[in-house]
């Protein structure tokens, strides 16, 4: 068993991550009223991306939690949060990567049929997998005080487990390699292809020179398609890094930079898909404005507003013929 003195977390570092969790939240929350509220901008692949919202809402709950409280040992509501988070960071892992799936089959395989007939294996998956795999570590009496060497002021496996490590891997660590290996495999086949279509019209330069809408658009989807993993790697390396310390049993595991950024790593992925598929995507940002102006009682003007309204429905009927789904361009 591995002896690691516990790592202390400083005010002003609960304090960042508290706002991190909030923005999590926030930009979850986002995600999913803005596809409740708007009914023709529902797509099947913006509708995996709510699913994976409400796994990440629910992480920024139960972290937030773990992080104000900055557990000392097993209480109750560690267990209790340790094994909320442990659901939720898992059933994340799981929805990115069959996001990624999905977004594979419609444009590389241009397999529609086949890609929505597995969304009900994604809710096998991501659901009930990492349900699996939490109610087990409770029954076993595996969740618990980690020390903070392996979270930020959070409970995930207890490091009083003599079996601790795999406990570590089987909650969490284990899904995390893959997707840092599945990701950027399927989003590397997805852009090649795509840089394959354009080359193969590229004889029919002047028509689509013609067309400079949809080739922004499209423009739009390869850097998000860029952004995606990198964005996900990014952010989970650090929490990767401090789990490899600890097992090395290093002192560095207790860096201040290396505890805030683990902490804001496992804690803004809710905010960063608002960020790339809300803020970023022209026709939601838009009517987010236009509601913000009615809710401020802003004058707008009509005929702009009449324009609005049909260059929503200019956008709606672009994107159904596009070969992109509207969960990774920009309309």
């Amino acid at each position: 068993m591995l002896h690691v003195p516990q790592t202390e977390v400083y005010t002003y570092e609960k304090i960042i991550i508290f706002i991190s969790c909030c923005l999590s939240f926030l930009g979850s929350s986002l995600i999913i009223g803005t596809h409740f509220w708007w009914p023709d901008l529902r797509t099947k692949a913006r509708q995996l991306l709510v699913y994976l919202s409400l796994a990440d809402l629910l992480s920024a709950v139960s972290y937030s939690y773990g992080v104000m409280r900055d557990f000392q040992s097993s209480t109750w509501d560690c267990v209790l949060q340790g094994a909320l988070s442990t659901f939720a960071n898992t059933s994340s892992f799981f929805w990115t990567v069959m996001i990624a799936v999905y977004l594979y089959f419609i444009i590389v395989r241009s397999e529609q049929t086949l890609a929505d007939s597995l969304v009900v294996w994604f809710h096998a998956v991501s659901w009930l997998v990492p349900l699996v795999i939490t109610v087990a570590a409770v029954s076993l009496q595996k969740i618990g005080y980690d020390a903070s060497d392996v979270s930020v002021g959070w409970c995930w496996v207890s490091i009083q487990a003599e079996d601790h490590v795999l406990w570590m891997l089987l909650t969490g660590k284990i899904w995390e390699f893959i997707a840092y290996i599945t990701l950027p495999t399927l989003y590397i086949l997805i852009k090649k292809h795509i840089y394959k279509a354009h080359e193969a019209l590229s004889e029919y330069r002047p028509i689509l020179a013609c067309n400079s809408s949809r080739l922004s658009r499209s423009s739009m989807a390869d850097r998000k398609l860029t952004i995606i993993p990198i964005i996900f790697i990014f952010l989970r390396i650090w929490s990767t890094v401090r789990f490899i310390l600890t097992l090395c049993n290093s002192p560095a595991v207790q860096n201040g930079m290396l505890v805030i950024l683990h902490g804001i790593g496992n804690t803004f992925q809710g905010a960063a898909n608002c960020i790339i598929f809300v803020l970023c995507t022209q026709v939601v940002r838009t009517r987010l404005v236009s509601c913000l102006c009615s809710c401020f009682r802003f004058e707008v003007d009509p005929m702009p507003h009449k324009a609005n309204v049909n260059n929503y429905g200019e956008a709606i009927s672009r994107r159904n013929a596009e070969i992109l789904p509207s969960y990774v361009t920009e309309e």
